[in-house]
């Protein structure tokens, strides 16, 4: 039901010209959709919506634990039914979170690109080893060790 609510409103801001990737207004909407338990329903629109993907580093760092958390949750999600590697488009918006000021946001960014598994984050990742925050170093190794897993 809440699903084919959020799909009419995708086309809706797609028809109106305003589902840019930049939007704030969409932005917003997911944030407080995800803030309001609707994490199957934001799933759903990053199926149908891969653009949506450019949205995942400004979730990570919104200040309502909620949303980081069905952030993490939702490419965990979408990771493990990835088929068509389509949540590297993740990649780009979390590459600038691991030099964030904010150790948890690092930490959790360092905890994403593991979950991708992708290599070419690899070298990113090995830049937090030095990291002065004991946790970003910890959740970075973690990262390159399941990276490397998934890689063989």
């Amino acid at each position: 039901m809440h699903s084919d609510k959020i799909m009419d409103i995708i086309v809706i801001f797609h028809s109106m010209g305003i589902a840019d990737t930049k939007d704030d207004s969409m932005k917003k909407m997911i944030a407080d959709y995800m803030e309001g338990g609707f994490l199957d329903n934001i799933i759903d629109m990053f199926r149908h919506d891969k653009s949506l993907y450019s949205y995942v580093g400004d979730l990570m760092k919104d200040e309502r634990m909620r949303v980081r958390i069905g952030t993490t949750a939702l490419i965990e999600t979408l990771s493990d039914e990835d088929r068509g590697n389509v949540v590297m488009k993740a990649i780009p918006p979390i590459l600038p979170l691991l030099k964030d000021q904010n150790p948890v946001v690092r930490g959790d960014a360092a905890y994403l690109l593991g979950i991708i598994g992708d290599a070419i984050t690899v070298p990113f990742l090995e830049e937090l080893k030095h990291d002065e925050d004991s946790n970003v170093r910890k959740i970075s190794e973690e990262a390159i060790t399941d990276i490397k897993s998934k890689s063989q």
